[in-house]
């Protein structure tokens, strides 16, 4: 009958757009699982460092990308996902927290504001065009206890503030590190020494060449570059 081809052609479509979304979703989880960035913050400040390889599927595009966007002079995001995700979202945060602060006499959204931005366009973009992007933001304000916060996003939307954090396959590798070697009272150098040790245990164990890395720090003085394995000025 017509009602019972109309239904066999209803469940078929069903069942194709099911499977559509599952290879889309497998595919969309090895995007951004490959991408490395992990944070720790410590007393006065935190520590942002993230791999710079810019690839996808089979081949590299390029070994010295930078992936830890500045947002404000004492605030910055490391960003894992698809390079063009990548660079759209981590320029649309940055331009509008420019723009608030040209709008307000000069005045900068404090760490925790600025996060609860990035999530809210996260969370606003799921229904039109979602950022493939999970996201570890940190920055330093006078204000706050230990001055450094460090706040984990993923691309659903969802925020927590963290004394420590990895996104992607690093999680598997460096958040017992950071659990055995973080303290309250870390200084710099301790922070930097413990996501050091990060790099050389994905070095050693990781399926996946990440060669470069590059490591930021955020504290009073503002935004820096500590180290990085390839010149992102170099093109």
């Amino acid at each position: 009958s017509r009602s019972k081809k109309k239904q066999q052609q209803i469940n078929a479509t069903k069942h194709l757009l099911s499977r559509d979304c599952t290879v889309k979703n497998a595919l969309f989880k090895c995007i951004i699982i490959m991408d490395t960035v992990f944070g720790v913050s410590y007393n006065g400040g935190v520590i942002l460092a993230t791999d710079q390889v810019n690839a996808r599927s089979i081949l590299m595009y390029q070994q010295n990308l930078d992936k830890i966007a500045e947002l404000s002079s004492h605030s910055a995001m490391g960003v894992s996902g698809p390079n063009c995700d990548l660079v759209n979202f981590s320029e649309y945060i940055s331009k509008n927290l420019k723009l608030y602060e040209l709008s307000n006499d000069g005045q900068q959204l404090s760490t925790h504001a600025q996060a609860n931005f990035c999530r809210g366009e996260l969370a606003k973009a799921l229904r039109k065009g979602p950022f493939q992007v999970n996201i570890i933001l940190g920055g330093y304000d006078e204000k706050t206890e230990n001055g450094g916060s460090l706040y984990v996003m993923d691309y659903l939307g969802s925020c927590t503030k963290a004394k420590y954090g990895a996104q992607g396959y690093a999680s598997n590798f460096c958040l017992s590190i950071m659990d055995r070697d973080w303290d309250d009272n870390m200084t710099e150098d301790q922070a930097v020494k413990v996501v050091e040790h990060c790099i050389q245990e994905l070095q050693m164990r990781f399926l996946i060449n990440q060669s470069n890395f590059i490591i930021k720090v955020i504290d009073k003085e503002g935004v820096r570059t500590l180290k990085f394995g390839s010149d992102p000025a170099d093109n």
